[in-house]
């Protein structure tokens, strides 16, 4: 009984021993397809790629190509190149121009002394030249300092060593200022030098006024602590602005100074100046507004300073073409 039942029980063990060697060569057969089946497709795939390359692929004739050669030199020989680098010239010119050295501020500072130098110089040697005169030698003070400095720091530039206390670097950024930026330059360190004006001469007085010794103040007499002087612009301090403050004559003008002291308190700047405005066509001043008929300015100064007297000097008019010839104001430094 006991090998019976041993025999019945080793038979399934070989059937499970036979059954996993079928499932592995099962396996094994089914990944040998797997991989035939994808070389296939590979293959496949290469030779439509490579049959589409040909069909794309085009084949010249001999003559096509001498063609081709002969049509290249053609356009090589014809190609504007004197144009094209006359169009790059003109960039870069035109690109420099546009583009403005900024020097550092102890440059321009230093060129600012150099310059106020030159011209202290020459304003202590020509004293009794005529203005005209006095701006044009000015103007060629200015110019031969400019191309003086050019050259040192050009030679600078060139050497890279020198005798000059100017760095390189800065030599060659005072190269460009001094030659093709010289007018933005000027303009920034505020050096201004006027050019000649033709002047027309402004009549503010109507027609029958007599000259400037027989002229009448319209309005009261102004008593004699007013001080008046025709024709007169003193500069000051404004403890009353002239602008909305309106008299009816220079004598109201005058009162309201010495009316202005009176009533100041203490630690209050008190009126030593009026300046008023008789002319029915507004007074010039060289400021940004327009001064009208019957302005009344109350001015305070520890030493009252003329502005201007009787007449516009022609230096000031050459840099003020608007202004007339003779002053508009009238003024008056009232009695302590």
């Amino acid at each position: 009984m006991a090998r019976g039942e041993w025999r019945v029980q080793l038979q399934p063990r070989g059937n499970s021993i036979c059954s996993y060697k079928k499932f592995t060569l099962l396996v094994c057969i089914f990944n040998i397809v797997v991989a035939l089946f994808s070389l296939r497709s590979l293959y496949a795939s290469l030779y439509i790629y490579s049959g589409s390359a040909a069909q794309n692929y085009v084949v010249y004739r001999p003559d096509q190509i001498r063609k081709m050669e002969e049509s290249n030199e053609i356009r090589k020989v014809y190609k504007p190149v004197e144009l094209m680098k006359l169009v790059e010239k003109l960039k870069g010119e035109f690109s420099s121009k546009n583009v403005v050295v900024e020097l550092p501020q102890h440059l321009k500072q230093k060129i600012i002394d150099e310059v106020l130098q030159r011209l202290g110089n020459l304003n202590g040697r020509s004293a009794n030249i005529s203005y005209s005169l006095r701006i044009a030698k000015e103007r060629e003070v200015v110019e031969n300092w400019r191309k003086e400095k050019l050259e040192e720091v050009k030679l600078v530039v060139v050497r890279r060593t020198s005798n000059s206390t100017i760095p390189h670097e800065e030599a060659e950024m005072l190269v460009r200022a001094l030659e093709s930026d010289w007018a933005v330059l000027s303009e920034e360190i505020g050096l201004w030098i006027p050019s000649e004006v033709a002047n027309k001469e402004h009549n503010d007085k109507p027609e029958g006024v007599e000259e400037l010794e027989e002229e009448v103040l319209p309005g009261r007499s102004l008593p004699p602590e007013c001080n008046v002087e025709l024709h007169t612009d003193y500069g000051g301090t404004a403890v009353r602005w002239g602008l909305t403050h309106r008299k009816d004559s220079a004598a109201d003008c005058c009162h309201a100074c010495l009316d202005q002291a009176k009533r100041a308190k203490e630690g209050e700047k008190k009126c030593n100046i009026w300046v008023y405005c008789p002319s029915e066509f507004g007074c010039h001043s060289p400021d940004i507004y327009q001064h009208k008929h019957q302005e009344c300015w109350l001015k305070y100064a520890e030493k009252p300073k003329l502005n201007f007297k009787d007449r516009y000097p022609e230096w000031y008019r050459n840099s003020h073409p608007s202004a007339p010839v003779i002053v508009p104001w009238v003024s008056g430094v009232v009695s302590a």
